[in-house]
């Protein structure tokens, strides 16, 4: 599968997780299938001389909590992780703590010249190893040098018009059609739909309130008039099986951060149920315990993705998609560019602005002169 370079595959590479006495330990490492080794291992453990072994936890240990500690997002912790791993295995398994800004400078260099990574994938693995060196290494990086940067090209999004729009909702059915059309009538990003719970949703102001979105912040959606009443049928039916679930001994979901010590009960009440749980329940083989998480991304990735070449449509196109073609839609209504960047949730009206560019007029409404020929 592609990686976070967008070029190079990604492989499992898989060690000792029990080691014997006096032995290091290993864990599963994501490898580049073009440096992979069939017995390539990381050493998790600190290496003596800089850090004893003996005297605190492991460095990924180290860094796990740092991240924890300042409530970075679970993947934002897998994404940083992932790149000190890559970083410590591109210098032979070099403790960071032996290394500095030269070993960063070639590592990002590495990237950009043989790895060919785009600009913010560059970005993402400097922001790891700031970290890393910052909050668990415990010194400032200071000047990288000459750093060959990957060049941030200007990319335009791919949008439908609102007839592809149709057309893509007609070949989905049930959960999936329901989950499709929220996310194009209320802009929503993939992962903020799947994890909308039953008590955000107000069907009487017409809101969806999106907690913990992106950059963690909360925000205000509309809610379409038109999906209200499947949505309601929907939830009728969620409510049934959550019922029985109750009944059945389970019901729980997970609540965020440390609601789940402050309300003990909480994790069973309706108002906190995912809007769209797994057709089967989880089972922890260890514990005998079963509940439900919220569908899984890949499951509304796959369907839209067969949606849209079920409609004939050629574009590359899929949730995030319908996301873009909202926004336009909405520019192409006449509607305020604020108003827009609120709904979205951009930080900076600029990144907003990037759709004014894809209005059906054509480059900026002007008419070509081969028109009137």
């Amino acid at each position: 599968m592609p990686g976070a370079d967008g070029g190079h595959e990604m492989r499992p590479e898989w060690g000792r997780t029990t080691p014997k006495p006096g032995e290091a330990e290993y864990a599963r490492v994501e490898v580049p299938a073009a440096e992979a080794h069939p017995h390539t291992l990381l050493l998790l453990r600190d290496p003596p001389g800089t850090y004893d072994p003996g005297q605190g936890p492991r460095l990924m240990d180290r860094v796990h909590e740092a991240l924890r500690s300042r409530h970075y997002s679970p993947r934002t912790e897998r994404t940083y992780c992932a790149w000190i791993r890559r970083f410590i295995l591109f210098h032979g398994r070099r403790h960071p703590a032996e290394m500095g800004e030269e070993e960063i400078n070639v590592f990002l260099s590495h990237l950009a010249v043989k790895g060919r990574v785009s600009a913010s994938t560059q970005n993402q693995a400097l922001s790891s190893l700031l970290f890393l060196y910052r909050h668990v290494i415990g010194r400032d990086v200071g000047d990288l040098g000459h750093v060959i940067r990957a060049r941030r090209p200007k990319r335009l999004p791919v949008v439908l018009t609102q007839d592809e729009v149709k057309a893509v909702l007609s070949h989905l059915d049930g959960d999936k059609k329901l989950m499709a059309s929220l996310i194009y009538g209320s802009g929503l990003r993939l992962m903020e739909c799947l994890r909308l719970r039953v008590q955000d949703i107000d069907f009487a102001r017409l809101e969806v309130l999106v907690r913990r979105g992106k950059g963690d912040k909360d925000r205000v959606t509309m809610l379409p008039k038109h999906l209200c009443p499947p949505l309601e049928k929907h939830l009728r039916r969620v409510e049934a099986r959550h019922q029985k679930d109750l009944i059945e001994g389970w019901g729980r979901v997970p609540l965020p951060g440390a609601l789940h010590r402050k309300y003990p009960n909480a994790s069973r009440e309706w108002r906190w149920q995912w809007m769209f749980p797994q057709e089967r329940r989880w089972k922890n083989a260890r514990e005998g315990t079963e509940g439900r998480h919220h569908v899984h991304e890949t499951v509304l990735q796959r369907a839209v993705r067969e949606a849209v070449r079920r409609a004939g449509i050629i574009k590359r196109a899929g949730c995030h998609t319908l996301r873009h073609s909202f926004a336009t839609h909405l520019l192409e209504a006449g509607y305020d560019i604020r108003t827009i960047q609120e709904l979205l949730g951009h930080k900076n009206v600029a990144t907003t602005m990037i759709y004014t560019h894809v209005l059906n007029k054509g480059g900026h409404g002007v008419r070509s002169p081969f028109d009137v020929l």
